[in-house]
């Protein structure tokens, strides 16, 4: 279990994850959103949608660790979700401030918690036993990870723009 520190900080860079993707964003030429390095990997227009749907299943999962400690969640493949649910074609503003909405939501949540509720746990069945402490840690590592996904594309798209 974390310490009251370090959640702390951890609560803190959480709550700044739409903050950094909009600033990430505003580096990246528009017209670089659908370069894909390869053809079965993201470009950043569907990278934005994926963020938005990992934050529901986050917003699910905190939920359920609350409400329901030890209960079972389900996982998801993000490459289907990608094909089948149409991401090149679905609206990077809402699903932007879908994100945004669902984080500020569940930060806002977190910090009204007990230290208690942190204790709490759900079984993945891939992963195990996560306590609420994994939950935000993986939902923070999990932007920033696409944020640098996204910096390497655009990367990329200039290496191809000037070749």
């Amino acid at each position: 279990m974390a310490t009251i520190q370090e959640r702390q900080a951890l609560l803190q860079r959480y709550s700044q994850a739409y903050a950094e993707v909009q600033q990430a964003l505003e580096t990246f030429p528009r017209h670089s959103w659908h370069f894909k390095p390869a053809p079965h990997e993201w470009s950043i227009h569907e990278i934005l949608i994926h963020l938005a749907d990992a934050e529901v299943h986050g917003f699910i999962r905190i939920r359920t660790a609350l409400a329901e400690p030890g209960s079972p969640i389900s996982v998801y493949d993000q490459d289907r979700y990608a094909e089948r649910l149409y991401y090149h074609e679905q609206n990077t503003e809402e699903v932007l401030h879908l994100f945004r909405l669902l984080r500020q939501t569940t930060y806002q949540l977190l910090t009204l918690l007990p230290e208690s509720a942190w204790s709490n746990t759900v079984q993945h069945p891939e992963s195990g036993i996560l306590s609420l402490d994994d939950l935000l840690q993986t939902y923070t590592e999990h932007v920033l990870v696409h944020i640098e996904q996204m910096r390497k594309n655009v990367q990329l798209w200039r290496e191809q723009e000037h070749a």
